[in-house]
């Protein structure tokens, strides 16, 4: 097992991480921004660097930084969380050319999936459904082409990115050259690579993603599906495991699938295969994400398992201990991303947090980075809790995320906790009838 790990993140995951590292008795160090120097993870870490000024592209981005910050407190390993350098090939690179470990896939695995166009026929090869699409479009002639042959609606995607950035819809053709340089244009500020692909839209589809773990010894099990439908802009606001609509035998026949998928691109470590559902119930690969996700919180809940432990085990060159056949699915659990922005307008609200009290009780789970007096900076990411429920069922489930919103105190700052309540009480939303574009369709008061 290692003997120290380095966590280059912050926030709520760099807690998360340093949680089940104490839990393995693995010591780990932090690092931080100057803007960060109060948060929790400095604190609760057994050691703390800070590696730069409030900007990610000076902090939390700067790989001589956290590479030096790593060989100072003579670390073996690296967690890096999700966002940030987590999807990073030339990060997993460096780690390796410095003789540390970093806790993810190989790098020629990242460089693989984390270009979008190539991922869909990696995985097209591998035997997975993928909407039809075009390969990177280098030039206008190439977008009109592929639109022929694609048709309308259809929607152009950042090959490096995710999150929504770099996405544009396209429901007439005489919209495509605009949406298409708008899209470029968004992708190479947001990714620093312009290189986008197309495929055709789904309307109102769900979007249901696998969650897997490889090790290096060629076993590969999944653990269920994640519901992630509720989303607003293509960011997703509440996540749910299992699926209102996918049963056990499709999740069977899929999970199957994406296993045998993924043992064929030699993967290691945890990662996320993303899909929509059309209305008719068939699947669509769309990527995969090659890190632990935000959401990762809701299979920990329904499976049982340990999803960043796993991670550090795996790393550490260890077989996993759960077969597929020992996978199953307790009750149900639903996560809600708490940002710090109004429940309207989605406008940031940093600022202090004057008073603070995460809910508890029974089948409650709270993830967060804030406490009273807190100062929410606009520096990063303005998620500041996640908040999850399980249940024996889905109702009980909605029972408890419904009461713990109730509970959850957060003043001083505009929070999403409104909106989350009136979301989970919506009788749509408790039916499971539900989609991608559920938000722009629902009144909710």
């Amino acid at each position: 097992m290692f003997k120290k790990i380095l966590v280059a993140n912050r926030g709520e995951i760099a807690l998360r991480v340093i949680c089940a590292c104490k839990e393995l008795n693995i010591p780990t160090v932090a690092v931080y921004s100057e803007a960060d120097r109060h948060s929790l993870h400095v604190r609760f870490a057994d050691e703390a660097l800070c590696i730069g000024p409030a900007s990610s592209s000076e902090s939390y981005l700067n790989i001589p930084s956290i590479i030096s910050a790593a060989e100072v407190a003579n670390v073996d390993a690296i967690h890096p969380g999700y966002g940030y350098l987590a999807e990073s090939d030339h990060f997993a690179e460096v780690c390796e050319t410095c003789e540390i470990k970093f806790i993810g896939p190989p790098p020629k695995v990242i460089r693989m999936m984390g270009d979008k166009a190539r991922a869909r026929e990696a995985m097209q090869e591998a035997g997975l459904p993928i909407i039809p699409g075009s390969g990177i479009l280098a030039e206008k002639e190439d977008a009109l082409k592929a639109l022929d042959e694609v048709g309308l609606p259809l929607i152009i995607k950042a090959a490096a990115g995710g999150g929504g950035r770099g996405m544009r819809i396209v429901r007439e053709k005489g919209q495509l050259l605009e949406a298409l340089e708008t899209a470029r244009s968004e992708a190479k500020a947001a990714f620093g690579n312009s290189d986008v692909y197309l495929e055709r839209y789904l309307d109102n589809p769900r979007h249901i993603e696998f969650q897997v773990l490889a090790d290096s010894h060629g076993n590969t099990i999944h653990l269920g599906e994640r519901e992630c439908s509720i989303q607003r802009r293509h960011q997703k606001l509440i996540e749910e495991s299992p699926s209102p609509v996918v049963s056990q035998e499709e999740r069977d026949k899929l999970g199957g699938q994406i296993c045998q998928a993924v043992a064929e691109i030699g993967y290691e470590n945890a990662g996320t295969m993303e899909f929509l559902r059309d209305q008719k119930g068939r699947f669509y690969f769309i990527e995969m994400n090659t890190r632990v996700q935000v959401e990762h919180p809701v299979t920990e809940m329904v499976t049982g398992v340990d999803i960043v432990k796993e991670q550090i085990e795996v790393a550490a060159g260890k077989k996993l201990e759960t077969r597929q056949d020992q996978v199953t699915l307790s009750g149900n659990a639903i996560e809600c991303r708490i940002n710090a922005e109004h429940p309207r307008t989605f406008a940031p609200s940093p600022g202090r947090i004057t008073a603070y009290h995460p809910p508890g009780g029974p089948g409650v789970r709270v993830d967060s980075l804030a406490y009273a007096d807190y100062v929410v900076t606009p520096h990063y990411d303005s998620m500041i809790a996640k908040l999850i429920a399980h249940g024996a069922n889905r109702k009980e489930a909605l029972q408890r995320i419904s009461r713990a919103l109730d509970m959850f105190v957060l003043e001083g700052i505009e929070s999403t906790l409104d909106l989350h309540r009136r979301i989970v009480r919506n009788e749509r939303f408790r039916s499971g009838d539900f989609g991608t574009s559920f938000l722009q369709d629902t009144d909710l008061g």
